[in-house]
């Protein structure tokens, strides 16, 4: 029986338009106008009102510019500023997540596991009042949050044919026990957060989304394809079969191609187009980057006679396979995907950059291709793996230095540093007779150990390509091709891999920061420390109250005279200095010390107080500093 907490709730959200909302909101204007993105020779992207006038993604530019010649085309080669607006985005949806588990998937795509809050606000609805219910962003605030109507769900539903249940878990007479009403009503509540997120979204970021709520990353992200763009699909249980009815999860599924399925490669998917057809596919026809007019679906493969996961392991397994895969697609095409979203990490596991190329075989094109690349990704490893230090003032600010000279420019600091280097390429088969090319995906790599140079921010990023392409990729690529020429490469892809964390006061962190520790000793200890001149009047203020408090308890004392109250005070209460003179010979039985008495026998002649030799000059500097 499916528990309260059996089941996840996960949002998949994804950017509109992906490269082209990030010009739409540099200049709005572009939004009403045509807008498409060119990398290479291709579009990339375009938004819906150059879609409207027959542009697509991954059309030509030469063809686009003939369909339609007033589309604004921009070049999007350059990934800097889409990256930048990936990492904003998922900032911004990183703070409502209680769990923190908030994962990026490329630049346009988020997962974010909301079980704990869609709980939460579960206990929260009053049955009695659905239309006025009321989410809870957080559990110490109660009043923030939104109001929903928590008798529908927000947004499209899949199917929409099917009347969805009850929430009657809610209700007096039923319980939670029912495990699709529960389901169903988590779904809802998970649907109206999405679309809260969706508008938060739009209104501080300025980007559109499309959303899709499930209990697994899978068919979320699935569901979330069928409605676009700003809008939002909840798949709807029953999420197992009924009788003989079957669940709306294999339903959902069987009509999508094999080719698809998130988690399903291109190899498997070929293999199982192969097995299913009995005969090998007509790849090369209307191939269109993995696509095929040959489909096979999800219900084909799952209704193949003698298929199961035993024979999907025969058949996708092989050299360098994981053991298991047979059984992981198996359950991917019965919309099993247990695969947890990961939690949000602040740095990035590796760092790479990489291009395509359609010719790639002389040594000049190569060394280019690597400075650019190179480039690319030490700009990539400063921009994710270097912060401001807080203690060296905000950015903008001068910070002054030892020698007297001023920084323009706050003192960065690395919070992590890359162990390895790889280099990655893919080699172009050569012609067959008949004059075609067989496709192949195989890349061949070779790594080494990160210079030290990378880590250098006095030099600038051009000088420490023309370092790194010299010294350390250059040789690296002839140790993947020995030969001069006789290769022709599509792919190129430099990595930069093994990051570890530098000192830092984090639990990851590789101990602490010595040299940060010194620089901020001075402002931990300030508060303990007596300077010249700036702290005088506050002691000297402090010390004669406690010299009051002192002379108050010496007089409502009264006790038994001896030889030092009557040298100190005389009958007013005021020191006498000439009486404790005059005095200073008698009873001398009274000291019994091994010290020479005339160390203690120098009055100060302001405040009357004895004063030992050794201390006269401290004690004079005292009195001129309070004047």
């Amino acid at each position: 029986m499916l528990g309260k907490m059996a089941t996840r709730i996960k949002l998949l959200k994804r950017d509109d338009r992906r490269y082209a909302a990030v010009f739409e909101k540099e200049d709005p204007k572009l939004r009403y106008l045509p807008l498409a993105v060119q990398q290479k020779q291709i579009i990339v992207t375009c938004n819906y009102e150059a879609r409207r006038l027959g542009l697509y993604k991954l059309q030509r530019v030469a063809e686009a510019r003939k369909r339609c010649p007033e589309a604004i085309i921009m070049l999007g080669e350059d990934l800097s500023r889409f990256r930048n607006a990936s990492k904003e985005n998922y900032h911004f949806l990183r703070k409502f997540a209680w769990s923190g588990k908030v994962e990026r998937l490329g630049f346009d795509e988020v997962f974010i596991d909301v079980t704990d809050m869609v709980d939460y606000n579960f206990d929260m609805i009053n049955p009695n009042a659905l239309h006025s219910s009321f989410f809870h962003l957080s559990r110490q605030d109660p009043t923030v949050g939104f109001e929903f109507d928590g008798r529908k769900v927000s947004g499209y539903t899949a199917p929409r044919s099917v009347d969805p249940p009850r929430p009657r878990g809610l209700s007096s007479e039923t319980t939670v026990d029912d495990e699709h009403s529960t389901l169903y009503i988590r779904l809802l509540v998970g649907s109206h957060l999405a679309q809260y997120l969706r508008h938060q979204l739009e209104e501080h970021q300025g980007y559109s989304s499309t959303v899709g709520i499930s209990t697994s990353k899978l068919m979320s992200k699935l569901v979330g394809n069928v409605n676009k763009p700003k809008a939002q699909t909840t798949l709807l249980p029953p999420y197992s079969s009924v009788g003989a009815s079957e669940s709306n999860v294999t339903q959902f599924l069987d009509n999508h191609d094999i080719g698809k399925i998130p988690g399903i490669g291109f190899k498997s998917t070929q293999k199982l187009r192969d097995y299913v057809r009995g005969r090998r596919a007509a790849f090369d026809a209307g191939l269109v980057y993995g696509g095929t007019n040959e489909n096979v679906t999800v219900k084909d493969v799952r209704l193949c006679a003698s298929m199961g996961f035993d024979q999907l392991e025969r058949l996708l397994g092989g050299p360098r396979v994981p053991r298991g895969l047979g059984l992981k697609v198996w359950g991917l095409v019965h919309g099993v995907d247990h695969s947890e979203v990961s939690k949000a990490k602040e740095l990035p596991r590796q760092i790479s950059i990489e291009d395509s190329y359609i010719k790639l075989d002389t040594m000049t094109a190569v060394d280019k291709e690597l400075r650019m690349l190179s480039r690319s990704l030490l700009l990539r490893i400063r921009a994710d793996l270097l912060c401001v230090d807080s203690d060296s003032g905000a950015p903008g600010e001068e910070a002054g230095r030892e020698d007297g000279r001023r920084d323009s420019l706050p003192t960065r600091l690395w919070l992590a540093y890359p162990r390895t280097l790889r280099l990655t390429t893919r080699p172009r088969p050569p012609l067959s007779p008949d004059g075609t090319r067989s496709r192949t995906f195989h890349r061949i790599s070779r790594s080494c150990d990160m210079p030290s140079l990378v880590l250098n921010l006095s030099s600038s990023i051009e000088e420490l390509s023309e370092r790194l392409v010299q010294g350390t990729l250059i040789p690296l690529f002839h140790k993947l091709y020995p030969e001069k020429s006789g290769w022709n490469l599509s792919l190129i892809n430099l990595c930069a891999t093994n990051i570890s964390l530098t000192a830092a006061n984090v639990q990851d962190g590789a101990g602490r920061n010595i040299s940060k520790m010194f620089r901020r000793q001075e402002n931990v200890l300030k508060n303990w420390k007596i300077e010249d001149g700036t702290n005088a009047a506050t002691i000297n203020a402090g010390l004669r109250v406690l010299d009051k408090r002192n002379l108050e308890a010496m007089d409502t004392a009264d006790p038994e005279p001896d030889a030092c109250t009557e040298c100190v005070a005389d009958g007013n209460g005021a020191i006498d200095p000439q009486n404790m003179l005059d005095r200073s010979g008698e009873d001398d039985d009274i000291w019994q010390s091994d010290e020479d008495t005339s160390q203690i026998e120098h009055i100060c002649t302001t405040c009357g107080f004895p004063v030992p030799l050794f201390a006269t000059a401290a004690h004079d500097r005292f009195h001129n500093l309070a004047d």
